[in-house]
């Protein structure tokens, strides 16, 4: 907690609370005395429209989730679209991210990252999920329940391949907090073998995809340029892109410029 959120805390009319029992414990501990109520996205309109009433008529409200930044895979993300078309003011007040702090200390490029949220809860969709992710070059950030972290990793790593390196954080600035790095064929022995990485709340952080399709380009342009010397140029890209999977159409292109025509 920063000291900006206490602050906001203790000064609006009532918050907005994931569940109102979690959030009495962090209230309690900053004596923070405010009417609290419950609010999800998939509650009825009833309590979007009560809350937007109080808006609209001049009451400050905070929203906070059970950890962590609000919105970030947790509810609110239905009021405050709505609170915007009323163009009621909407203001951030940053704090703790289990996903940026993971991905800060991951040891894995952070210039660009695709954000996953959760994966699917069962293994065949969760499987048609990861295919779909495989050939992502950036690095990868999802979050995961500790009953299905081993299945998950498991997952990836056929997926992916195990040799893919990731890293897992548990409990981000919380007692048992714990970061692990490696393989995800690493990662799954030592999940598998301790189960109290299968608890908590886990954030995993998956290097992308290498660029295979351009260490093929390089291969390809070597066979075409040792065939172009034998062949002409027609059937040197042919038998090119039989030999490494590539463009026929692409291949022939290059070997024009590699022929100076």
């Amino acid at each position: 907690m920063v000291p900006r959120a206490v602050e906001t805390l203790q000064s609006v009319s009532v918050i907005a609370c994931e569940d109102t029992r979690h959030s009495k414990k962090l209230l309690d501990h900053f004596s923070i005395d405010k009417p609290c109520v419950a609010y999800h996205d998939h509650a009825d309109k009833k309590s979007s429209y009560q809350l937007l009433k109080r808006l609209a008529a001049g009451e400050d409200i905070a929203l906070i989730s059970d950890a962590g930044t609000p919105l970030i895979s947790d509810p609110g993300y239905r009021l405050v679209a709505e609170a915007r078309q009323q163009d009621i003011a909407v203001i951030p007040i940053p704090g703790a991210c289990a996903a940026v702090a993971a991905l800060s200390v991951a040891g894995l490029p952070t210039d660009k990252f695709n954000f996953i949220g959760f994966l699917p809860a069962k293994s065949s969709q969760r499987k048609t999920a990861l295919t779909g992710l495989k050939s992502v070059g950036e690095t990868m950030v999802c979050y995961e329940a500790p009953h299905r972290i081993l299945d998950t990793v498991v997952d990836m790593a056929e997926i992916f391949g195990g040799d893919r390196q990731a890293f897992m954080a548990r409990e981000v600035s919380k007692t048992f907090e714990t970061y692990l790095q490696g393989s995800l064929d690493q990662l799954q022995t030592i999940i598998s073998s301790d189960s109290n990485q299968q608890r908590g709340e886990i954030v995993l952080v998956i290097s992308g995809a290498t660029k295979a399709a351009d260490s093929v380009a390089v291969d390809a342009e070597k066979v075409l340029g040792l065939l172009l010397k034998e062949l002409p140029i027609t059937k040197a890209a042919s038998l090119t892109a039989k030999i490494t999977g590539g463009d026929k159409k692409q291949l022939y292109q290059l070997a024009l410029q590699l022929q100076g025509k």
